[in-house]
């Protein structure tokens, strides 16, 4: 049987590989979005200076992609409101921070520098491995590369964006939206997030002609927290197995 090289603390080399292998793979995958958010931001406004300064502070997605929907339909005026919005689907990362903080290790500069890399993509990386080296390798390799080629990316798509002028010539105009409805519908699999979507969509489709813009979806998020919190059609989902598994055991 062939003998594995390991690293100075244990770890099969080739295991290794494979961490960065995947890592990077998630990178590419994940960068690619940002020449969509790139031009979308331009389209909603922002000149090129102000699309690139948003990933470098910013840098999570679907907050990047949620401010320039709101903004886009409000301008200035919605600035408040996309900023908010941005900030309630950030929060998610919190708890990403609390969950990788024992993994990261170190001193306070450290864990400081993590947080800015810790999004979903580096978390679902590293908490899948199974040694804490491996954990750690995953989690920076994933979390700095995609930042490196967001921010590139994000740059690309905003001169294009800047080059094509007048985003309702190419309907642009609404694309902002459209993108982050594609983010979220693959979430769409159970009732109880279906539940939560549309009684979110009604409640800010019903305030939109009565409210400055931005406001109706900040409202629409306390009602999908409310809804979701009980969880009511999220029962039976829980507790039922996939018809796959069940034919599987059959």
């Amino acid at each position: 049987m062939r003998s594995l090289k390991r690293t100075a603390r244990g770890v099969p080399v080739i295991a290794e590989r494979e961490v960065w292998r995947e890592a990077l793979g998630v990178v590419l995958a994940t960068s690619a979005y940002g020449i969509s958010f790139g031009a979308l931001a331009v389209a909603s406004g922002l000149d090129v200076w102000q699309t690139c300064v948003l990933s470098l502070l910013m840098f999570t997605g679907g907050s990047q992609f949620a401010f320039i929907g709101v903004f886009a339909s409000g301008g200035l005026a919605a600035l408040p409101s996309a900023i908010a919005s941005a900030a309630l689907l950030g929060v998610r990362n919190v708890a990403y921070g609390m969950r990788m903080s024992p993994l990261v290790g170190g001193g306070r500069w450290r864990r400081a520098a993590a947080a800015h890399f810790t999004i979903d993509e580096s978390t679902a990386v590293a908490i899948a491995q199974n040694d804490p080296r491996l954990r750690r390798v995953g989690f920076w390799v994933t979390g700095v590369g995609i930042f490196i080629g967001w921010n590139l990316t994000t740059l690309t798509g905003a001169l294009v964006g800047d080059v094509l002028g007048d985003p309702k010539a190419w309907g642009l105009d609404a694309a902002a939206a459209a993108a982050f409805l594609a983010l979220l519908w693959p979430r769409l699999r159970q009732r109880q997030a279906v539940a939560v979507g549309v009684a979110a969509a009604v409640v800010a489709a019903a305030l939109t002609p009565f409210l400055m813009p931005g406001l109706p979806v900040l409202i629409a998020a306390v009602v999908a927290i409310a809804v979701g919190w009980f969880n009511w059609l999220g029962r039976d989902d829980a507790g039922r197995e996939p018809l796959e598994t069940r034919e599987a055991g059959a």
